[in-house]
């Protein structure tokens, strides 16, 4: 079992979400991290600030993996692109 840890940044940016329903869902999602490497939704990323994202609905959850220990370091919202985008 992996132990998780949240940074400041992380767990504020958490309960800044106005939806308790998607807040608990990101949370539960984020608890099944404990199982790694044994988890859905999650994506390596090359050339980037951090190692891994969790995806959760129209979430993003950035992490990194130090030793046995899953660091959350951001939550960030995906916003939907139209033509006006870029």
């Amino acid at each position: 079992m992996t132990r998780i840890e949240w940074t400041s940044k992380a767990y504020k940016q958490l309960r800044k979400i106005k939806n308790r329903q998607t807040e608990s869902t990101i949370y539960e999602a984020v608890g099944e991290l404990a199982a790694w490497p044994n988890c859905l939704n999650v994506k390596r990323l090359i050339d980037h600030q951090y190692q891994y994202r969790l995806r959760v609905g129209n979430y993003r959850v950035f992490f990194d993996v130090v030793g046995g220990t899953v660091i959350i370091v951001t939550v960030q919202e995906v916003k939907k692109r139209d033509e006006r985008t870029y």
